[in-house]
């Protein structure tokens, strides 16, 4: 049986089991800084919003917003999905920066864009439970999160009840969940504050490409 935790090292990639690639330092310190720019104006044009659980209605502690064609959203009533535009404001998400489609076409190792950029961001107390990316329709297309600001310390695991792994993800680094790691289980479980300036008021973001639909 395969090991899906196997780690295997080349220079600035390391797969961590079948399909799962962590690229450390992956943008420097330019173009964590331009980047960090382009989600500002992701933020001024689709303010953030604060995520729900379905039914209870209890807040995430991240808050959030996206760009694309679609958006990931999840409050009490209407449970988790995407939709075509800011509930706030009516408008469209802000088209994926330029920047960020970049990193897709780089690494994503898939034919056809992203339609989804779901950005979160945390402060020194958030975090983010175990959970799958599975509200889309194409499980072949990967997930592709960048991080930016604080670092994390990042888990993940086959199956929820099983023991996981955990790495620290810095700003800069970018992660591709593929193959067999598509719906790994995965969260955070820990913001560590104070090692980054990149953004006013400290906090880390995480971007988080998807694929939606099936083409």
């Amino acid at each position: 049986m395969e090991d899906l935790f196997e780690t295997v090292e080349t220079p600035g990639r390391i797969c961590l089991g079948s399909g799962l690639i962590y690229m450390p330092a992956y943008l420097d310190a330019a173009a964590q800084t331009a980047l960090a720019a382009d989600i500002a104006q992701v933020v001024a044009e689709a303010p953030w919003l604060q995520p729900r659980m379905p039914h209870s209605g209890h807040p995430l502690s991240v808050k959030m917003t996206n760009c694309g064609a679609l958006g990931w959203m999840s409050d009490r009533d209407g449970g988790y999905r995407y939709e075509a535009g800011h509930p706030d404001t009516g408008r469209p998400w802000p088209p994926v920066p330029p920047r960020v489609l970049n990193v897709w076409r780089a690494l994503a190792d898939y034919p056809h864009p992203p339609e989804a950029c779901l950005i979160n961001f945390y402060d020194c107390k958030a975090r983010m439970g175990l959970h799958q990316d599975r509200d889309e329709q194409d499980f072949s297309a990967p997930v592709v999160s960048i991080s930016l600001g604080e670092s994390c310390v990042f888990r993940y695991g086959v199956r929820r009840a099983d023991a996981t792994n955990r790495i620290e993800l810095r700003s800069g680094d970018v992660l591709v969940l593929g193959g067999a790691s598509r719906l790994f289980f995965h969260g955070v479980d820990k913001i560590l504050g104070g090692e980054s300036g990149l953004l006013p008021g400290g906090g880390r973001i995480n971007l988080t490409l998807r694929r939606v639909t099936r083409p």
